[in-house]
């Protein structure tokens, strides 16, 4: 599982017309599932992201979590984050995960950041076209894999 983090002072996300999430200060993720993913990454992943320390304190430092500022978090699933580009120019997806486990994967990723005591967590919606609106606080940008961060050898 990927995830980009980006620390905002608010996000959005509309399909069409419609807003169908919004965030104040807190986390907008970019979430992709990989082929192979599971429910221990799903939740690995979601803990980390509530609890990673990249959010001011007092002198400035990154010392505090989404859950020491009290703020919301953005989930967008995005499967092109599985994108395998060291052949050609045409990425390939076949690593991602296909629509009915990534669906669920991404559903479970962000009830277990529920589960974490983040109080404000919105979506966008599964396999929609969504326009994705950042205020990139810092800019602070942060990626997470779990095949790297767990160290599960042999995954691409």
């Amino acid at each position: 599982m990927k995830a980009v983090l980006q620390r905002v002072s608010s996000a959005s996300v509309r399909i069409g017309d419609e807003v169908v999430g919004k965030i104040g200060q807190g986390l907008a993720v970019l979430l992709g599932v990989v082929d192979g993913d599971g429910v221990e990454e799903a939740d690995f992943l979601a803990e980390k992201a509530a609890n990673l320390r990249i959010f001011g304190d007092e002198q400035g430092k990154m010392n505090r979590s989404l859950l020491d500022i009290g703020g919301g978090m953005l989930v967008v699933s995005n499967f092109t984050l599985c994108a395998d580009t060291r052949h050609g120019r045409r990425p390939s997806f076949t690593g991602a995960a296909g629509p009915k486990t990534a669906d669920s994967l991404y559903l479970r990723f962000v009830a277990a950041v529920k589960d974490t005591g983040v109080t404000s967590v919105q979506t966008g919606r599964f396999g929609a076209d969504m326009l994705v609106s950042i205020e990139n606080d810092g800019p602070v940008t942060v990626i997470l894999d779990t095949d790297e961060i767990m160290k599960r050898p042999g995954k691409v």
